[in-house]
């Protein structure tokens, strides 16, 4: 058997029985190398590689999780919060149907604001730890499925990278290209949003089934002790923070601080680089102690900690997974099956992705592995620039929804579960998996066939 389907396989399977992400992880990644023919201290070899070419990952969300702490204290975030707080807590004394179209319209305005941490302020999923927990009480209060809500934030963290070429979407249409150019067909970063918009609307149209029909019914929480004590803490914060002087200034030097960060990563094209312009900032502007500088910057560090360690142990899957060689395998053999047919190919190619990105929980990272076959044969096929553009775009994108190493689950479930009441796979992975990889299966097939 392939060891990449076996690999994939057992992480699925381990992971569905709620098995920890990081175990699953490393057994997956012991089962592909053996089965790949990699001797035990070559896997072990490889998946140590592969931790240690993801070091800057860990330490860009690192520090992305320091600047999101630190931008707390200029009172930002908190002030989004408790206006969200106040329109929800109203809603929970009006009838039914005002309470839906609150809901709503609240998931929908959730799903703009971790758009907007994907390109106008490339904070990632950074964002999450400020400001989900304290919304969890009023949600509980609301009944609220979370599930509605992991899916409107696992939407604002996909999408826009897809279609909108700023930020982390710059990166992602800049990646396509370069490896498309370099596989034979040369094609400009600028062609992304026009070759996307159909498989991005396939995403919008998941996202509307999810928040309006799949979870739209109540679900009942328990307003538990750690939800509350989170409230408790942002509202004692806010309370010694608004006692303050300068909270005009404070508000300053938090839009400077997000100014800073945005254009040096814009510029550099590095998220540590920006992270730290935010920072020094924060640090410039004396908002705090030098003593609760290092304590805030510290708790920030740690709430992105753990997101960090999973995504580098999917890096060293992913390692051990090229090792084998049996992703060109997979791809050559898929390949041989697809005859003159342009239907079977772009569905061949499609599940390719879905199944690669599943894996290794990037979808940046599955472009270079997929492009070296998926040119060339689009390229014999007849497929026009722009459909293939699309092809690889929707295939790379395709699993980062719905797979347990994906930043873009991992993220949300961070947020959701913090008072131990939403459940990785079942309430993220399998909803998002469910309302996104279907229709970018099915929009993607349109796109490639009419572009």
């Amino acid at each position: 058997m392939n060891a990449v389907l076996l690999s994939l396989a057992v992480l699925f399977i381990i992971s569905l029985f709620r098995i920890q992400v990081v175990f699953a992880l490393l057994v997956a990644a012991a089962v592909g190398g053996i089965a790949g023919g990699l001797s035990w201290a070559t896997t072990i070899e490889t998946f140590t590689t592969g931790l240690a070419d993801s070091a800057t990952i860990a330490v860009s969300y690192a520090l992305l999780g320091a600047f999101a702490a630190g931008l707390t204290e200029t009172g930002l975030p908190s002030q989004l919060v408790h206006g969200a707080r106040k329109l929800l807590g109203r809603s929970t004394q009006d009838g039914s149907s005002r309470r839906t179209t609150i809901i709503v319209l609240m998931l929908l305005a959730v799903a703009f604001i971790a758009s907007l941490s994907q390109n106008v302020v490339p904070i990632h999923i950074a964002f999450i730890p400020i400001l989900i927990p304290p919304m969890l009480v009023i949600w509980n209060e609301m009944r609220v499925d979370r599930r509605a809500v992991a899916s409107a934030l696992t939407f604002g963290l996909i999408m826009p990278y897809m279609l909108i070429p700023a930020g982390f979407g710059a990166i992602f249409h800049d990646i396509v290209a370069e490896n498309m150019t370099q596989n034979g067909l040369a094609v400009d970063a600028s062609l992304l949003p026009q070759a996307m918009w159909i498989p991005a609307l396939g995403m919008f149209a998941g996202l509307l089934v999810a928040i309006g029909v799949s979870y739209r019914r109540p679900r009942s929480y328990t307003s538990a002790a750690a939800a509350q004590a989170t409230v408790a803490a942002v509202d004692e914060r806010d309370s010694s923070a608004a006692q303050l002087p300068g909270a005009r200034w404070r508000t300053v030097a938090g839009i400077a601080s997000i100014a800073a960060m945005l254009a040096t990563q814009l510029a550099t094209g590095s998220m540590i680089a920006g992270a730290g312009a935010g920072l020094g900032v924060l640090l410039l502007a004396r908002l705090m102690t030098r003593q609760r500088a290092e304590r805030v910057f510290t708790d920030g560090m740690r709430s992105m900690s753990y997101i960090g360690f999973v995504m580098m142990s999917a890096a060293g899957l992913a390692a051990v997974l090229r090792a084998t060689g049996d992703i060109d395998a997979l791809v050559q053999t898929s390949v041989a099956y697809v005859g003159d047919s342009r239907a079977i190919a772009v569905i061949l190619m499609l599940l390719i992705g879905l199944l690669v990105t599943m894996g290794i929980g990037s979808s940046f990272s599955t472009i270079p592995l997929i492009a070296t076959v998926f040119v060339p044969l689009c390229m014999e096929l007849g497929f026009s620039p722009l459909a293939t553009i699309s092809l690889i775009g929707t295939a790379a994108a395709l699993g980062d929804a719905g797979s347990p190493a994906s930043d873009s689950t991992l993220g949300p479930t961070a947020g959701l579960n913090a008072d131990g009441q939403h459940d990785h796979i079942w309430d993220t992975c399998v909803p998002t998996f469910l309302h996104y990889n279907i229709p970018l299966l099915i929009f993607g097939f349109i796109a490639a066939m009419v572009l």
